[in-house]
C-alpha cells in the first residue's frame, strides 16, 4: 500500500460512504460488493474529501482500492502527517505563542489607531465637503423629480411628428404630474420647517447629536465621488494572481508535460489548491502522467511560469517522497527571493556554539534555514559581488562567538573583509605575496597547515587514551571540547577565502605540498573536530597533474555546498556537483540584481535543496560581533595564537610531523617509501634524503624500526601509532 500524502488524515469508513450513496444512480458496469468510484462532479461538491487510489496490486478493477480521505479546506492549510491528530488549540493561541500573538495584534491595532488619529482633521474636512455635496445632489434630484425627467424630450418628439393632439395630451399630463409632485414637496418642506424647531427644543441632546451625525454621514455617503473613500487604509493587503486548477493545467500542458486529449496523459492533482501556512502563495500537489518524472518537470520550470503568467522566480517545485511523478507546485504572490530577510541575530553579541546550527537564512517559503557545522565542511562558490564573502563570513562569525573554538582565517584575496578577525583568530593569513598585513603569507600558511596536522594527531592520540564513557564513539564530543583538563581538545575552524590561489603559486613544489596537506586535513580532520569552510570564484580548472587531481578531490569532498549566482552551468556543477544539476539546480540561472545578492542553493545539508536568502552582517556588524567575541574569550581565558600576541614560525625540520604527514592514511610504511615521499612532497627540506637517514633520525626520536609488510614485501619501516606516541611524549616532556 502506498503512503498517503502528508496533508491527508485517516481514511473514512467505506461502508458508511456506500450507505450515503445508496440513493445515487449506479452505472450499469458497477459490480456488487465493489467500491464505487467517485465522479469528478461528486469530488468537486465535497468540502473536505477527495479520492486516492491505493495501488496494492491485488485488484486491478476500475473501482477497487479507492478510499475517501479528508483533506484541509481551501485557505486553511495545516500540514500534518498521515494519522496525526490536529491540534485542539491553534498554534498561534498556545501558551508559548500567545504573548507573541497578542503583541502582533496589539501592534497592528495601535498602528491603525494612530494612522487614523493623525488624519482625523482631514477626515472631518472631507466629511463636511461630501455632506454639502450630498445635500446639493439631494435637492437637485428632488427638483428634477418635480419637473419630470425627459419631459421636454417627450413634448419635442410629439412636436417633431406634428402630432398636436399627442403634444397637448402630454402637456396636460405633465402639468398634472408637476402639480401633484409640487404639492408633495411643499408638504415635505413645511413638515421639516415645523418639526425641526420642535425636535430641536424637545428632544434630548444625545438623540439630536446621533441624528445629526447620522444625517451628515448619510449625506456624505450620498455625495461621495465615485471611487473615493472617506477613511484611508492603514494596512495595505497584498495583491496577487489568483490561481485555480484550470490555470495550472494550462501551464503544464503548455510546457509539454501532458496531453488533455489523451486519458493516460492527463495532469491530475493530489490535493486541493490552497494557501500556504504563511499566506504567501498558493500550492497544490501535482501528479504527472505515468512515464513523466522529476527531471521532466524540473527542466520545465520557466515554461510553467509562462503558462501561469508569473515570473519564474515565483514558481517553486519540490519533489514528493511518495512518487517520482508527484511534486508540490508552490506559486508565490510576489518574488520571495527579492525580499531581504534582514540582519543576523548575532548582533545580540551573545556567545554561540559550533555544536549548534548556524542561523544561515530563510528559504523561498520564508522557513528558517539552519546549517550544522560539526563533522561537515562547506564550499561556497559564486561570481564576484554576489554575496560569497558575506555568506562565508556569516559562518566564521558564528564560530568566532564560540569562545572554545580555535579560528584560523586564510584570506587568499587579501581584502579588508577579514581584517577584523585579527581580534579573535588563532592564526590568520592574507594573500600570497608579501604585503603590509603579512610579510610572508605562503610560509605562514604552510606553517599553519603543519600546525593543524599536528593538532589532528594530538587530538587523535588523546582520544585513544580516554575511556569509553568519556569518548563513546572514539571522536571528539562537546563535553571534551569544553573540558579544561584537555586544552588540546578544542574544535578548530579553518576558513579559506579564494582558496584556489594557494594551488596556483609560482612554485609547483609548494603547490603540491599545500594540496596534499589540505587533502589530508579534509580527510582526517572532521573526526578530530576540524571544520573546513572554503570559498572560491574559480572552483575548477586549477593546477595540473597531481595538483589538479588533489584540488578536485579537495573541492568535491566538501559535504555541504552553497552556490550563489555563477557565470555558467560548468561553474555551477563544479560548486554543487553534477548530481545537483541533474536534479534541476543550476546556479547560473539564479536571478541577477542587487536585490538578489546573498541568494543561492544550499546543497547537501538536508534532503531538500532550499533557495536561501542569507542573513546580512556587513563590515560594521562584523566588527561589533568580533569585538564582543574577543571579550568572551578574554573572560574565559581562551584567547590564543596571534590574537593573544603569539607568533608562529615554521620549523626548519620536524621529522616526526613530516613523516606522519607523508604517510597519509597508511598505518605503516617502509623507510624507503617514506624517504621517497618526503623528497617528493617537501623537496626544500628533504631533497636527496635516504631511507637510512630518515630511519636514523626517527629512531633517535624514539620511533622504533619494525618489520612492515606492504605490497607483498616485508622490510623495515615505521608505524603511524609509534610516531604519534613519540610526538605525544615529546609534548609532555616540553611541558
Amino acid at each position: 500500500m502506498t503512503e498517503l500524502p502528508n496533508d491527508v488524515a485517516e481514511p473514512i469508513d467505506l461502508d458508511a460512504h456506500r450507505a450515503r450513496r445508496d440513493d445515487t444512480p449506479q452505472s450499469p458496469d458497477d459490480s456488487a460488493g465493489q467500491t464505487v468510484p467517485l465522479s469528478a462532479g461528486e469530488v468537486e461538491r465535497m468540502d473536505n474529501a477527495y479520492e486516492v487510489a491505493l495501488d496494492d496490486g491485488t485488484d486491478t478493477s476500475p473501482g477497487a482500492g479507492r478510499v475517501l480521505v479528508p483533506v484541509d479546506k481551501p485557505g486553511v492549510p495545516v500540514a500534518v502527517a498521515a494519522g496525526e491528530w490536529l491540534p485542539i488549540i491553534p498554534v498561534h493561541l498556545r501558551p508559548e505563542n500567545l504573548p507573541a500573538t497578542v503583541r502582533r495584534a496589539a501592534g497592528r491595532s495601535s498602528h491603525v489607531l494612530g494612522y487614523h488619529a493623525v488624519r482625523s482633521p482631514w477626515y472631518g474636512a472631507k466629511l463636511s465637503w461630501f455632506a454639502g455635496r450630498g445635500l446639493f445632489r439631494l435637492v437637485g434630484k428632488q427638483i428634477a423629480w418635480w419637473w419630470v425627467p425627459n419631459s421636454v424630450a417627450l413634448e419635442q418628439a410629439a412636436a417633431d411628428e406634428r402630432e398636436l393632439k399627442e403634444w397637448e395630451k402630454i402637456h396636460r399630463q405633465l402639468k398634472a404630474t408637476r402639480l401633484w409632485r409640487g404639492c408633495v414637496l411643499t408638504a415635505q418642506n413645511i413638515g421639516v420647517m415645523i418639526s425641526a424647531p420642535i425636535l430641536w427644543n424637545a428632544a434630548p441632546a444625545t438623540l439630536l447629536t446621533a441624528a445629526g451625525a447620522g444625517a451628515v454621514a448619510a449625506l456624505a455617503h450620498y455625495g461621495r465621488p465615485a471611487g473615493q473613500t472617506l477613511v484611508g487604509t492603514a494596512v495595505v493587503a497584498p495583491r496577487f494572481r489568483k490561481l485555480n486548477s484550470d490555470i495550472v493545467l494550462r501551464a503544464y500542458y503548455a510546457a509539454g508535460l501532458g496531453r488533455p486529449d489523451k486519458t493516460d496523459q492527463e495532469i491530475r492533482f493530489g490535493s486541493q489548491m490552497s494557501r500556504d501556512a504563511r499566506n504567501t502563495g498558493s500550492q497544490v500537489l501535482v501528479d504527472l502522467p505515468y512515464g513523466k518524472g522529476w527531471s521532466d518537470v524540473s527542466g520545465s520550470r520557466e515554461k510553467i511560469a509562462s503558462g501561469l503568467d508569473v515570473h519564474v522566480n515565483q514558481v517553486f517545485l519540490t519533489p514528493d517522497k511518495t512518487s517520482s511523478r508527484r511534486h508540490t507546485l508552490f506559486v508565490a504572490d510576489r518574488d520571495p527571493l527579492a525580499v531581504p530577510v534582514g540582519r543576523t541575530d548575532m548582533l545580540d553579541c551573545k556567545p554561540r556554539s559550533v555544536w549548534r546550527p548556524v542561523k544561515f537564512g530563510r528559504d523561498e517559503r520564508d522557513n528558517p534555514v539552519n546549517l550544522m557545522l560539526m563533522w561537515t565542511s562547506l564550499l561556497v562558490g559564486a561570481q564576484p559581488r554576489k554575496g560569497k564573502t558575506f555568506a562565508a563570513r556569516l559562518i566564521a562569525l558564528h564560530a568566532a562567538l564560540d569562545p572554545n573554538v580555535k579560528l584560523v582565517i586564510v584570506d587568499g584575496k587579501n581584502s579588508p573583509d577579514w581584517l577584523a578577525f585579527k581580534k579573535v583568530a588563532h592564526r590568520i593569513v592574507f594573500g600570497t605575496h608579501p604585503n603590509p598585513n603579512d610579510t610572508d603569507p605562503i610560509e605562514h600558511f604552510r606553517a599553519i597547515l603543519d600546525e593543524i596536522l599536528a593538532h589532528i594527531d594530538t587530538v587523535n592520540s588523546i582520544l585513544t587514551t580516554l575511556p569509553v564513557d568519556q569518548c563513546p564513539e572514539g571522536k571528539l564530543t562537546e563535553e571534551l571540547a569544553r573540558d579544561r583538563r584537555y586544552p588540546d581538545l578544542r574544535v578548530l575552524v579553518l576558513v579559506m577565502e579564494e582558496f584556489q590561489v594557494y594551488f596556483e603559486t609560482e612554485d609547483q613544489a609548494i603547490n603540491k605540498e599545500i594540496a596534499a596537506k589540505l587533502s589530508r586535513i579534509q580527510a582526517v580532520g572532521p573526526s578530530a573536530g576540524v571544520i573546513i569552510e572554503s570559498s572560491s570564484q574559480k572552483p575548477g580548472g586549477v593546477g595540473a597533474g597531481d595538483v589538479a587531481r588533489l584540488f578536485n578531490r579537495y573541492r568535491d569532498n566538501h559535504t555541504n555546498r552553497f552556490a550563489l549566482r555563477c557565470g555558467n552551468r560548468v561553474v555551477s556543477e563544479a560548486v554543487l556537483g553534477g548530481d545537483a544539476y541533474q536534479e534541476g539546480f543550476d546556479a547560473s540561472k539564479l536571478p541577477i540584481g542587487d536585490e538578489y545578492r546573498g541568494v543561492g542553493y544550499l546543497y547537501g545539508a538536508s534532503d531538500a535543496t532550499p533557495t536561501v536568502r542569507t542573513f546580512l552582517a556587513d563590515h560594521t556588524d562584523a566588527d561589533k560581533i568580533l569585538t564582543a567575541a574577543r571579550k568572551h574569550r578574554e573572560r574565559l581565558g581562551t584567547l590564543t595564537g596571534e590574537a593573544a600576541g603569539e607568533q608562529i614560525e615554521r620549523a626548519t625540520r620536524d621529522v616526526l610531523a613530516d613523516v606522519l604527514t607523508v604517510m597519509g592514511a597508511d598505518n605503516a610504511a617502509h623507510w624507503d617509501t617514506i624517504a621517497g615521499r618526503l623528497a617528493q612532497d617537501m623537496p626544500e627540506q628533504y631533497e636527496g634524503t635516504t631511507a637510512e637517514a630518515i630511519s636514523a633520525q626517527a629512531r633517535g626520536l624514539n620511533v622504533p624500526s619494525v618489520n612492515v609488510k606492504r605490497d607483498g614485501a616485508t622490510r623495515k619501516g615505521a608505524r603511524a601509532d609509534d610516531i604519534r606516541a613519540a610526538i605525544h611524549r615529546r609534548e609532555i616532556n616540553a611541558e
